[in-house]
């Protein structure tokens, strides 16, 4: 995969734009910055903003070229990120230190999901949050954008088990239109998701 996210983010042009992703914009605009942990945060949308508002980033990806982009758009807006070329399995979380989590789009094969996303959970302080934007199953129906394997998408129950050990949940799958860059366009089947630790 690392070799698939290169090419993607090897040219000039950011392929998912440079504003941030509206929900995790929107959701994150309601906390008071602190500890952020962005895994694969690819060109650096949302770890820029958020480090525009005052966050302390660290992000993460296994794309050299995206971790490239990434701190140029963050010189452009002169912001800093601590930005780690890492994949998921490789890159330590520190328990307990993050006071949001950031996943936007961040698909995982079944195996290891699950351990994955226990491990991201982890990291998160007692009380912190989880924003989360992904496509669902139904996206596999949609030619506008995400994995075309029905296994890295994700259904409500699925993610519900992933955070179990979370105090609080909150769901909602809709469908509507994005537009964010070139590989987000159009009707698309969406979970947003909200978790306090």
């Amino acid at each position: 995969m690392k070799n698939f996210w290169d090419e993607r983010f090897a040219g000039s042009n950011y392929v998912y734009g440079t504003a941030p992703n509206t929900f995790f914009k929107q959701e994150l605009d309601k906390l008071t910055p602190g500890k952020l942990l962005l895994p694969g945060e690819g060109e650096g949308r949302n770890a820029v903003y958020a480090a525009q508002q005052g966050w302390q980033v660290l992000a993460f990806d296994s794309s050299y070229e995206g971790q490239k982009k990434a701190l140029q758009l963050a010189s452009n807006h002169q912001v800093e990120l601590d930005y780690q070329l890492a994949s998921y399995e490789s890159m330590p979380i520190p328990e307990e230190a993050f006071d949001c989590i950031g996943l936007v789009y961040t698909h995982l094969p079944p195996i290891p999901r699950q351990a994955l996303h226990q491990k991201l959970a982890a990291g998160l302080k007692p009380g912190g949050t989880l924003i989360m934007e992904t496509f669902s199953k139904a996206q596999i129906n949609n030619n506008t954008g995400g994995p075309r394997d029905i296994n890295m998408l994700f259904s409500k129950e699925e993610l519900a088990a992933d955070f179990s050990s979370f105090s609080h949940l909150q769901f909602e799958e809709l469908e509507m239109e994005l537009d964010e860059g070139d590989f987000h366009q159009g009707h698309s089947a969406l979970i947003r998701l909200i978790g306090v630790k």
